[in-house]
């Protein structure tokens, strides 16, 4: 039997507005919005004042209010609401990837010691269920790996370059003249938005707690003229793919890399803002899942199925997890990759592959295809004085 909800709601932007609409709309799903908290008293908004309040308190104090709906884009801000929250026995449904990413750990144990729930579908993929697929199909030992597209706004960015033959710094400023991308947009280049998103994923898939700081992302924000050209001849795309998978070790393999896709690749065709993500299992073989990754619309619809779900009493059971398995990031991995170059660096990187597959120099630059090792590739791509960028043509297991 369904209970009743009444939420207390952070933040009214888009997204915030949109949920508001939805459950207006929505009488039989047994959930309000009693009060709003925002931030700038002075904007102006689309109901009336009387909705809104500006002290966090009048939301986490009130008794009456039992759900917190989370919708802000200040991380350290929002984890202080959803900590204090779970503290007074509140559930909480959260859009804050970089929020659960960053402090993971302390939200799962917050959820044990208060018996209360914390859902956030909207942070993975927006209006795809991915999470709630993870956590209830896939509660067992059968997934192989979990690969996808998450990050719409660098998909947005590379379906330009590749179907509309833009150059990598056009494509960018159409998606900053679209609102797909800040004005400083490197959460979403650089990879560390899909990285945050990942070990989210890593976690309900496989069952490891993963930092931040554990996890390898190289963004699309180095991107250049030959890997484009490239792609082009081999009648291929560049994504931005996050990926997690077993290896022959017994522990995971767990990155975020440009690759190359080809048209056999499931995630050739998810263009645009879309998402696309592809699970691999032992008897299954793969399945796809594929929806809008960004907008207010598709992240409104993901809160909207937590709070429904709230509404039965639903939480996340965390299983892998549960088993205490000891599983570790496998860091004995090898790779083929094409690594772009300037031209007076071709020798100095050559002796980092175990296998140089092809070698290619122009008058300014060049690129190198192989067999490298993790460990190497790591290497590289810390050194700054190398102007470089990798693209993963794939693992080797």
């Amino acid at each position: 039997m369904r209970k009743t909800l009444n939420i207390g709601l952070f933040g009214f932007g888009c997204v915030g507005f949109g949920l508001y609409e939805v459950l207006q709309k929505t009488p039989g799903l047994k959930a309000n919005i009693k009060n709003i908290c925002v931030k700038n008293p002075n904007k102006t908004r689309e109901i009336a004042a009387e909705n809104f309040t500006f002290n966090p308190d009048d939301l986490l104090n009130d008794p009456e209010i039992n759900v917190i709906v989370e919708l802000i884009d200040d991380a350290d801000a929002a984890f202080e609401i959803t900590k204090r929250a779970l503290k007074s026995g509140k559930a909480v449904v959260s859009a804050n990837k970089k929020m659960v990413a960053e402090h993971f750990e302390e939200l799962l144990q917050l959820q044990r010691e208060n018996n209360v729930p914390l859902l956030y579908e909207a942070a993975c993929c927006a209006s795809m269920p991915i999470i709630r697929n993870l956590e209830e199909y896939y509660d067992n030992d059968l997934l192989e790996s979990i690969q996808g597209i998450v990050n719409g706004s660098t998909n947005y960015i590379l379906t330009k370059t590749s179907r509309d033959k833009l150059s990598y710094e056009d494509a960018l400023k159409e998606a900053q003249e679209k609102g797909f991308a800040e004005s400083n947009p490197i959460l979403d280049t650089g990879g560390f938005d899909a990285k945050y998103k990942l070990l989210i994923l890593l976690a309900h898939s496989f069952g490891h707690i993963a930092k931040p700081d554990d996890l390898l992302n190289i963004g699309i924000d180095g991107l250049g003229g030959l890997e484009l050209k490239y792609a082009s001849e081999k009648g291929w795309k560049i994504k931005l793919v996050a990926q997690a998978f077993k290896h022959s070790d017994g522990n995971v393999g767990a990155f975020v890399l440009p690759k190359f896709v080809s048209p056999e690749d499931r995630l050739y065709n998810v263009d645009d803002v879309f998402n696309g993500v592809v699970t691999k299992t032992s008897f299954a073989d793969e399945q796809f899942f594929v929806g809008r990754g960004a907008g207010a619309h598709p992240t409104a619809s993901a809160v909207l199925s937590d709070i429904s779900a709230l509404t039965y009493d639903y939480k996340y059971e965390y299983k892998k997890i549960s088993r205490g398995e000891e599983i570790a990031l496998a860091e004995e991995l090898d790779l083929n990759v094409f690594l772009r170059h300037e031209k007076l660096d071709a020798e100095t990187l050559k002796p980092y592959f175990k296998k140089v597959s092809e070698s290619y120099l122009n008058g300014e630059a060049g690129y190198i295809t192989g067999t490298i090792s993790f460990e190497n590739l790591k290497k590289v791509q810390k050194d700054e004085t190398l102007k470089k960028s990798f693209v993963l043509l794939d693992v080797i297991r």
